[in-house]
Formats: structure tokens, sequence, C-alpha cells
């Protein structure tokens, strides 16, 4: 009979390589995933592959890929590694020897106050997966789109996972097993040394895999244009996101009139309802519906303008300016240094006008570099009081000062009069702590912080700032 362990340490191997691959596998589906891989058995892989498909894939467009992933797991050359005890049992090293590794371990992470990095590392497999999955790898990872640099990141992602620390304690741990087996000892230590750089391995196959993806999204055809970052988009390929943009937004236009008809009728009172029929021996002849109040929002938006921002700036604009429907009142500003209203502008003049003067430097001035401390202090002296509870307030910008004052403070003032505070930025968030970015000390100041590198990420910011209200 198989061994219970071992298969559940397989199951969890694959179920992280499924997380991999972009799948959101909760707990309560991976005990699902357990079950149902009880009920059908090992046998046969298909069997297996379909019952834990029933499990993860939600939508028919993942099944392939659920596939791929699943089928390079079993017959792609992937060797679960399975228990590092086993591992070494397997090896050949005795179960005394086994035994004082453990406690040696265990003396480790005593003394460093908790579970020390040498021996998760020496886990791999599922264990590493779940270390790759923590926010601090992910965010390393944002920055990273150049195969050059995958190296240099591969080295960053060893530091924070601890693998320099690993081998420096591997080098002490050497040592005792030599004091309590001589040779043997150096032999158990080889072999853990044989693990630790074979996850080491692992971790920059997982960043090259990470280039790889990124590197063929940036190449899918003219169809796929909703993830290709902005500053990527050739002028043709920016039409036809413009395009996108104001289909996106007459959707949204046609939906809003659709729930405006809806509130304008109402859904049935049931208790109101039967209340009335008493009067006609409880028979509903005139049904009381309920009168939904929907208070449009208020809009304001700042948008940095500069060269850095611009393409980001440029579709956000214009899809304010063609769904100020959908908001009560909507009230848009640019900024580099300075700080200039836009709102008349949008209403009087088409969007391409109004997008090529608010660009052509007559609004503000281009030739200075970007100052959001004072353009925010000059929004917050001219326009707070416009700002009520029915405010949301929306700044797109990189968040890069030039190293002038950064006045977080100000977005706190903004976010306690506001219903809602959103900064919408175009740069990756492994950026926000590298040179003048001053997003780091801003983020706390908001509402929410979102990244919009593309029209696809623009459309969910835009449906979040429709849904709040």
């Amino acid at each position: 009979m198989p061994d219970a362990r071992a298969i559940t340490r397989l199951l969890d191997e694959l179920l992280w390589s499924l997380r991999r691959a972009g799948f959101v596998i909760s707990t309560a589906q991976a005990i699902d995933c357990a079950r149902a891989a009880k009920a059908v058995g090992l046998s046969s892989a298909e069997t297996l592959r379909d019952a834990l498909a029933a499990v993860i894939v939600d939508r028919a467009t993942e099944r392939p890929r659920f596939e791929r992933t699943f089928d390079a797991f079993f017959f792609g050359g992937h060797t679960p590694r399975g228990d590092i005890w086993q591992r070494l049992a397997a090896a050949g090293f005795a179960e005394n020897e086994l035994d004082e590794l453990r406690t040696q371990l265990e003396a480790l992470a005593a003394s460093s106050g908790g579970e020390h990095p040498l021996r998760s590392l020496l886990d791999g497999g599922a264990e590493l997966d779940r270390l790759l999955q923590l926010t601090s790898v992910k965010r390393s990872l944002d920055a990273l789109h150049n195969p050059l640099q995958a190296g240099f990141f591969a080295y960053r992602i060893e530091q924070s996972l601890g693998v320099p620390r690993a081998r420096t304690a591997l080098g002490a741990l050497r040592a005792r097993l030599r004091d309590a087996f001589g040779e043997r000892g150096d032999l158990l230590a080889d072999a853990l040394k044989a693990e630790l750089d074979r996850t080491a391995d692992e971790v920059r196959t997982h960043v090259r895999s990470v280039v790889a993806q990124r590197a063929e999204q940036e190449q899918r055809p003219a169809s796929s244009l909703a993830g290709t970052p902005f500053l990527r988009l050739s002028p043709e390929e920016v039409d036809e996101v413009r395009r996108a943009v104001r289909r996106f937004a007459d959707r949204l236009r046609g939906g809003e009139r659709l729930k405006r008809r809806h509130a304008r009728r109402g859904r049935i009172d049931p208790h109101r309802t039967l209340r009335r029929a008493l009067r006609t021996g409880g028979v509903p002849f005139e049904p009381v519906r309920k009168k939904r109040r929907r208070d449009k929002p208020r809009l304001v938006l700042l948008c940095d303008v500069s060269d850095s921002v611009r393409a980001a700036a440029c579709f956000m604009l214009e899809f304010v300016a063609t769904t100020h429907d959908l908001f009560e009142r909507t009230r848009s500003f640019v900024f580099v240094s300075d700080l200039a209203e836009t709102t008349e502008l949008f209403q009087r003049e088409s969007i391409d006008v109004a997008l090529a003067r608010a660009y052509s430097g007559q609004v503000v001035s281009l030739a200075s570099n970007s100052n959001y401390g004072r353009a925010l202090r000059t929004f917050e002296a001219r326009y707070l009081h416009d700002v009520d509870r029915r405010t949301t307030v929306v700044i797109l910008g990189d968040g890069r000062t030039n190293f002038h004052e950064a006045a977080p403070e100000v977005l706190g003032r903004i976010r306690q009069r506001a219903r809602a505070l959103i900064w919408l930025s175009p740069e990756p968030r492994g950026a926000w702590s590298m040179g003048d970015s001053a997003m780091g000390r801003y983020e706390p100041e908001c509402t929410q912080v979102l990244e919009v590198r593309s029209a696809r990420e623009l459309e969910e910011a835009a449906r979040l700032l429709v849904r709040l209200r």
C-alpha cells in the first residue's frame, strides 16, 4: 500500500506547481483535491487529472494551462523531492546519523529564536514553492523585465530567503557532524550541501521562468494589447488602445443606464406587499416596491503629465472625460510642478483637442521636473474645501519627486475629508523604493494604491471607481 505521507507530499508539490502557474488554490480546495485523489486513486493519470481539474479549474479557458502544468509535473522530467529524511535515508544514512542531524537542526533553530532558513531550504519542493510565493519575493520580482537582470534578482531572492545564512550555518554544522561521525559526518554534510545547491538552482530557474513569462506576454499579438504596458505601445497600438478605452467607457455608461431604469422601477418589498394584502384577504394585488436611492459620487482627478507617466495619464484623462455622466460632478487637474484645473477644457473642447492642449504646455509648464509636494500643497490650499464625504480623489502618478519635498501628510488630510483616496501608479511596486520614489511614504496615506501599467489594469481601476458609490 502506498505511503500516505509520500502521497500527501506529492500532491502538495503538485498544488504548489499549479499555484506557480497562476492558479489560486485555497486550503479548502487543497483538502478537496486530497479527497478527490483518494476517491479516484493514482492508477490512472487521466482520471486523476480530471478529478483535480473539477476542483481547481473555474473557467474553460484555464483547462489547457492546467493540463500543461499537470503533464509537466508528472511527465516532463519533474522529480518530486519528497521528505528530506526520506531522501537521506534512501542515500544510505543510518537512523542514528539522522537522529543526530535532527538534534543539531533543532538546536540551530532554538539558538536563532525560531525556524532557521537552513531547515526550510533543505526541504525544497512544496516548501520552496511556498517561500517563493511570499509577498516580499513577489515584490522583488515586480521590477524584473530584462533577461540580463535574472542573475541579480536571483541573488536578491536568495538573500531574502536566507540562502547565504543557511550556507554559513551548514559550515558550522559540518564540523559538529564530523566530530560525531568522522568521515560519515562529512558525507552527510556533503549531502546537505547538494540539497542546498539544488534549492538555489530552483530559485534561479524560478526567476528565469518569470522572465520568460513576461517576455511572452509582451510579445503577444495586437489582439492582446490589453495587457501590454503603455510604454511599449507603438503609435498605431496607442490608437487601438484608445478605441478600446472608449468602448469600455461606453459599456460602463450602458450598464449604468440599465441600473437607473431598474432603480426607478424598484424591487418588490415582500413585507410591505404582504401587509397591504391584508386588505384584500391576503391576495397581493398591489406589489409594493422598494425605492433605492442611487447617489452619484463626485470625482476629482489629479494627473501627473510629465514625460515618465504621460501615456497612462492620457488614457485616464480620456476615460474620465468620456464617462463624466457616471458621476455627479467630475473635476480634473494636471500637474508637473505647477497644478492647474482642466475641467472646463474637457467640457468645452473635444477629447483630442483637450488632450493636445494639456500635453502641449498650454495648461502647465512641462519644462520643470515633477514636484509632488508643491502640487499637493497647491491643491490643498485652493481646492481642499470642495472635497467632502461624497468625493473620491484619484491621483495618477509615479510618485517620483526628483528629490523635492514629498509632503505625504497632505494626502492624509485629503483622505480625512474624502470618501476615498485612490492612487494609480504606472510603475511596478518593486520600483517604489528605488531612487527618488516617494510611493513608500504615499501608500500608507491612501485608501488604496493600484498599479496601472496597461489597459487591462486601467479597466480594473475604472471599475473600482464606478463601484465606489
